[in-house]
């Protein structure tokens, strides 16, 4: 029996709107009271968070002029209401190999078994698997009791001579059912965690994963920049960036980065907590079933990249376009996207399909540079933009790659933009520390109609150069949007610190709203505050 009544769609998002906008309106209210206090050298002592919520609970408690609407929460906001727990953070990281693992998979359906991996010289460890999320600011809970195993010490392979592969062939896993051991529930879809942690010397590390719900029309969907974690990882010695450098890298081995989570925690995190704490329905996955599964894209009203997302197959690129022709709203949450496209390959260890990424990054060593069929040439691994593949990356996403090492702010150029709705920014203003650390700009293939909304100056090496965001409309109704920047995101969750600098900023997170509210995912702040314990 439901106990949510049965309403019309459209009163639901009427209802819905007339929140978000009085929250925006107060939201823009506070900042421009505290902005005014400034000069007078004067901080109230109230937050203006706090004013936000009183003024949010008056709309709530009396009403937006006609009847409130309940909307059933999803098994993912359901899951967002549980307890949140502080013990996935590590505190004593494992940086000799002491304790290290990897997964079978980067992702898995709901319910589905992935094996865990591990090395470690210790006796015993341990496993804790975390969902992270928001969970009334703790970041992640805890989905099973600690497991116990008797630890193994795994051989560490040798680089192929040939193209410097690093691939591990390890034994004695945890088979791990993505399920409640109690119910046979399948976990929500979302980003795991596995903590490791060993015994007796007390080192730890992660192994990351994430679960999909490809059975689902959620709002958005969240995808995960795990090749580019891939093409970034030195684990064995080698990677698309070391000298001499692999012209391949395998997914079975553990990340370097992040202890092991890769590059999750630094440049993707703060937008799923951000999804989360405001309660978008929201699923997750990763590049890899973008390139394997992109029929599932048209199922959702948003697709967001999110991150470092420097590394794209053809299938990819194709699997996204062909989502924007379906109508499916693109929102490109990071800077250097699409860069440089990949092949996939099966392991050459488990036979295993799309665990072997291939990129020779030049069109002079790649072998299908030169080959005689067509099809086979454009999958040259090069720059996008680049013969004989020549897709730059603008006429997807309205911007594409410039520099790296910015340090700087984005400046608001079109305020009038739906982007800056109810922000109360005006031309010129600064959002301070977003810009960075690679940066893209409009160039030439930019679809018609691209609209330029932040224009933001940067120091390139004694010239100053200009980093873009933008938006546009794209023949079918579908929305994209590009921030240019991999710094965005940090302004999205107070929880980022960086070197004992906060970047959190109201603004980009007003913006944020907007984009997704544009893109047709409403916030759920009603499933959030079940969120609390």
């Amino acid at each position: 029996m439901s106990y949510f009544p049965k309403t019309p769609r459209g009163a639901y998002l009427s209802a819905t709107l007339r929140v978000v906008k009085a929250w925006q309106r107060a939201a823009v209210f506070c900042r421009k009271f505290m902005k005014a206090c400034e000069p007078a050298h004067f901080r109230p002592m109230v937050h203006p968070r706090s004013v936000l919520v009183v003024i949010l609970a008056t709309v709530v408690l009396f009403g937006c002029g006609e009847q409130q609407i309940a909307k059933v929460p999803t098994s993912d906001q359901l899951m967002n209401a549980r307890l949140g727990s502080l013990l996935w953070q590590i505190s004593n990281p494992s940086k000799r190999h002491e304790i290290e693992g990897y997964a079978s998979a980067v992702s898995v359906e709901r319910g589905e078994t992935i094996s865990l991996f591990v090395n470690t010289g210790d006796p015993t460890y341990s496993m804790e698997i975390f969902r992270l999320g928001w969970y009334n600011g703790q970041g992640a809970t805890r989905m099973l009791p600690p497991i116990r195993r008797v630890g193994r010490r795994q051989p560490i392979p040798t680089p192929d001579p040939n193209t410097g592969i690093v691939e591990c062939n390890w034994t004695d896993p945890l088979a791990l059912p993505t399920a409640d051991p109690r119910t046979g529930e399948p976990w929500p879809s979302g980003v795991y965690l596995v903590k490791l942690s060993a015994s007796p010397s007390g080192k730890q590390s992660y192994i990351t994963f994430v679960v999909r719900d490809d059975h689902r029309h959620s709002d958005i969907l969240f995808q995960t920049s795990v090749n580019t974690y891939q093409a970034y990882n030195f684990w064995g010695g080698h990677s698309l960036y070391t000298k001499p450098r692999s012209y391949r890298v395998s997914f079975n081995r553990p990340y370097r980065n992040g202890y092991g989570s890769g590059d999750f925690l630094f440049w993707e995190y703060s937008l799923a907590r951000f999804l989360e704490r405001e309660g978008y329905d929201v699923t997750y996955t990763t590049d890899v079933d973008t390139h394997a599964h992109g029929e599932l894209l048209p199922w959702h009203k948003a697709f967001l990249a999110v991150g470092h997302d420097e590394y794209w197959s053809w299938d990819m690129r194709n699997n996204i376009a062909a989502a924007r022709e379906r109508g499916v709203n693109l929102g490109f949450f990071g800077a250097n996207i699409g860069y440089w496209q990949i092949r996939f390959e099966p392991s050459a260890v488990t036979g295993q399909a799309n665990r072997t990424i291939v990129c020779y990054k030049s069109s002079v060593t790649d072998p299908l540079a030169n080959d005689p069929d067509p099809r086979k040439r454009q999958l040259t691994t090069t720059q996008f933009r680049k013969p004989p593949v020549n897709r730059p990356e603008d006429a997807l996403i309205g911007v594409m790659y410039d520099k790296a090492l910015a340090r700087a702010d984005i400046v608001v150029q079109q305020p009038s933009s739906w982007v800056f709705e109810d922000t109360g920014v005006d031309q010129g203003d600064h959002l301070s520390g977003l810009l960075g650390y690679e940066a893209d700009r409009m160039f030439d293939h930019a679809p018609a109609g691209t609209e330029r909304i932040g224009h933001s100056p940067y120091d390139g090496n004694d010239t100053t150069i200009y980093s873009d965001m933008t938006i546009y409309q794209w023949r079918t109704g579908s929305k994209v949007f590009a921030a240019g920047s991999m710094q965005w995101n940090w302004g999205l969750d107070e929880s980022f610190v960086l070197k004992g600098r906060a970047f959190a900023n109201a603004t980009a997170q007003a913006a944020t709203q907007n984009i997704l509210i544009n893109f047709g995912a409403l916030p759920n702040r009603s499933g959030q505050a079940a969120s609390a314990p």
